[in-house]
């Protein structure tokens, strides 16, 4: 049973004509005191909560209504429907626990789809996994290991991955983000069409619009033809928007209208397209902390995450080492044409200890460049130590990375790192913002306050 929650009687003959048109059972209430008659009498499946239902529009009604219910039914899921000018109530409500928000006017395929994966988000699942049934029941061929926390990631892919839910993936870098977007894809209903990958780090402000929008012949100089965008490339299937935290504000505002609505303009045309894509995101940032700071919109953080997934780092699964080790190895017997190549016991063992801050991406980096470098078929601790010498130390010795005390300022060695890191990344500012750890607009006013010449993006 789904219950309404709505004071305006055409939006309840509205969505009561959709619902039960799509086989579930409905009933309906004004306000809060009709909305617990029916509580009284049957628990819901899911609730519809209207953010307004009174004369005072505040939206504070909503809210109070909305903290009342979960605290009676906590695990009863709760779907806003609010205005765009109540996006910031939205927020609100998603803090206090609903699930989603819907704006209006809304699509009828973006609310059922949003009330279907609330509900499969609400099913129990089974505890303690197991690799190997979780292999009997998805397709995560190239995700390697057996740790405990690995295996909850991956039930909770299996469990997400056949609805359209928004997924957040956070990790350090070279944690097999992009892998796990994959897995997620390959296991969803949309795995027959296009899995679209998007670097937002990679993409300047200016051609923001362009790449993921498209655009039609003449919207600018260099517009000799028209173009489609990556959300349309991906309709019916999944985009994968990564490093999302690089964002600019003007970007966001864009990006989240399409999530919210499914509806873009090309760039340089007023004819809306809709598309209908499972939208995944990832980031080595903290989005939290972002938005407390005012650089990341909140009410866009809500939208992308209604599951969030976070990749432990290497060193957090040790264990997995050997695994991943070997899986290496047996693809690279392949590609080298070396049938014969294995590690030895001692050497996987060493590896479990190695310091590894770039994850399993330096890993397979490593082991790679050891085959590559060494004549022996069975690896050893010497062969990883002799080729370890020539790649950068990741985590250089304070003795060697900083000048002595009292012969450089503060602000001399921040000129001199963002020099450098601006002349090694050739001048390209969202790299260099993320080498050094700070965002863009934080690199510009650096730029602006040494003079460093800069290229906009």
């Amino acid at each position: 049973m789904l219950l309404i929650i709505d004071d305006d009687i055409a939006i309840q003959t509205s969505l009561s004509l959709l619902f039960r048109k799509e086989g579930f059972t409905v009933r309906l209430a004004d306000g809060p005191f009709e909305a617990f008659e029916v509580l009284n009498e049957e628990v819901p499946e899911l609730i519809l909560l209207d953010m307004n239902f009174s004369v005072d529009t505040s939206g504070d009604d909503g809210l109070r209504l909305l903290r009342r219910i979960r605290e009676r039914l906590p695990n009863v899921p709760v779907i806003l429907i609010t205005g765009w000018g109540s996006i910031d109530l939205a927020v609100e409500g998603m803090k206090s626990g609903a699930k989603d928000f819907i704006t209006k006017p809304w699509q009828n395929d973006h609310l059922l789809q949003s009330v279907r994966t609330a509900l499969n988000l609400a099913q129990s699942v089974a505890a303690s996994p197991n690799r190997r049934k979780l292999d009997q029941q998805f397709r995560f061929d190239n995700i390697v290991g057996e740790d405990p926390n690995l295996l909850d990631i991956l039930t909770t892919i299996g469990r997400v991955a056949p609805t359209d839910a928004p997924v957040l993936i956070t990790g350090e870098s070279g944690t097999g983000k992009e892998l796990i977007a994959e897995a997620i894809h390959q296991n969803s209903r949309r795995k027959r069409h296009p899995f679209v990958k998007v670097n937002l780090g990679g993409i300047s402000s200016t051609l923001f619009e362009s790449e993921l929008f498209g655009h039609v012949r003449g919207a600018f100089t260099d517009a000799k033809t028209d173009r489609i965008g990556r959300f349309e490339l991906a309709n019916k299937g999944s985009i994968f928007l990564d490093e999302i935290g690089d964002l600019d504000p003007a970007s966001q505002v864009k990006l989240l209208r399409v999530l919210q609505d499914r509806t873009f303009e090309p760039l340089g045309s007023s004819k809306s397209r809709t598309v209908d894509v499972r939208v995944i995101c990832a980031t080595n940032r903290n989005l939290e902390e972002m938005v407390s700071k005012g650089q990341f919109r909140e009410d866009l953080f809500y939208r992308i995450n209604l599951i969030t997934v976070r990749l432990p780092a290497l060193r957090e699964r040790p264990g997995d080492i050997p695994l991943l080790v070997n899986y290496f190895v047996d693809n690279l017997k392949t590609i080298y044409n070396r049938p014969d190549l294995r590690v030895g016991a001692v050497a996987q063992k060493w590896l479990k200890n190695l310091a590894l801050p770039g994850n399993i991406r330096q890993l397979k980096n490593v082991v790679e460049r050891t085959v590559l470098l060494s004549a022996n078929d069975e690896l050893q601790v010497e062969d990883f130590e002799r080729n370890l010498t020539s790649a950068p130390n990741p985590m250089p010795s304070s003795q060697t990375s900083l000048p002595q005390i009292g012969t450089m300022t503060l602000e001399e060695m921040e000129y001199q790192m963002i020099h450098r890191a601006m002349a090694f990344h050739q001048n390209r500012v969202a790299k260099v913002a993320r080498a050094l750890g700070i965002t863009r607009f934080a690199l510009y006013r650096r730029l602006e306050k040494f003079g460093i010449p800069y290229a906009e993006e």
